[in-house]
């Protein structure tokens, strides 16, 4: 990571995170894919699995399924998430799994040369792009909620303090939690800077201030939390209307959060009532000489189709 790197700030939010809220190393499991978010897990004290290429929801959700008693958090980059990942950003809307899936947004491949990623805006050009970008950019915060995420929120990377507070609530919340962090590529992405975000470009007439492009939906009377399914469709609308703020005032912090929706842990409860107290990583499958013990009759006779 260089120097002003987004990263920094991601990594020290989710640390303090984790430090807030005391949880015990070996209940946290920290998933990544590749990119340069790849790396998060190896500065973390917890476990830490580093993935495939936009496949680090089925690895992380895979982990929470088998071991729910885990808190699981799973990190990757914008190309990672919304490009070769996109279909299991959506499918993983649909169950519903109790995790957090954090996203580094800035809008490039940091990794591979600063090619534009699903997040850049329709005619920009960053300086490693020959010409203009050529495709329509990806709304995360609005796709996660079409997809069936349960909390929704955006972040900051340099304002870690407030990072570390949206990632705290996440974790606390019951369904999969998704978090947007923009943060500046100063390698690749020469227009959405740390300068940018500060409104540097965007000079108040009056005090003859920069006028940031940040602010706070909690500072402003919004209210994302479904108290009432009666209510969800008029949340709905207001996160798709607030999440397509851009250029000189882009909001920060909560969009959205129903824990109304059972999640899928619930749902296999439903159909296997001791799934909680009897979950597969709890399970024996061997014995002490590591011959496995499972016997797969009953399943497979479940599966017989009559002829």
């Amino acid at each position: 990571m260089l120097h002003n790197c987004g990263d920094f700030g991601i990594l020290n939010a989710i640390q303090m995170a984790l430090a807030d809220m005391q949880v015990p190393p070996y209940k946290v499991t920290i998933f990544s894919g590749i990119g340069c978010s790849g790396k998060t897990p190896h500065f973390i004290k917890t476990y830490g699995i580093h993935t495939l290429h936009g496949r680090v929801l089925p690895f992380a959700q895979g982990a929470k399924l088998a071991n729910p008693d885990l808190e699981v958090i799973a990190v990757g980059g914008d190309g990672d998430g919304l490009g070769i990942g996109a279909g299991h950003f959506v499918s993983a809307g649909r169950r519903n799994v109790d995790m957090v899936y954090i996203i580094f947004n800035n809008a490039v491949y940091g990794l591979t040369k600063g090619q534009a990623a699903p997040t850049l805006k329709l005619g920009m050009k960053t300086k490693s792009l020959p010409q203009p970008n050529v495709n329509n950019s990806v709304n995360p915060i609005a796709l996660a909620l079409v997809a069936g995420f349960t909390f929704l929120a955006r972040g900051y990377s340099y304002d870690v303090r407030h990072l570390k507070d949206l990632i705290g609530k996440a974790v606390a919340h019951k369904g999969l939690a998704f978090i947007d962090v923009q943060q500046p590529c100063p390698t690749y992405n020469d227009i959405n800077t740390k300068e940018w975000f500060q409104g540097l470009d965007n000079i108040d007439p009056k005090t003859n201030k920069a006028m940031p492009r940040m602010y706070k939906l909690e500072e402003t009377g919004y209210d994302g939390v479904v108290h009432d399914p009666n209510e969800i469709n008029q949340k709905m609308a207001q996160v798709i209307e607030k999440s397509n703020e851009w250029d000189d005032k882009i909001p920060i912090g909560i969009f959205y959060q129903n824990e109304h929706v059972p999640t899928y842990q619930e749902r296999i409860t439903s159909r296997i009532p001791d799934y909680m107290e009897n979950a597969p990583a709890a399970q024996q499958i061997a014995d002490k000489n590591g011959k496995a013990i499972t016997n797969i009759d009953r399943l497979l006779s479940d599966l017989q189709v009559d002829k």
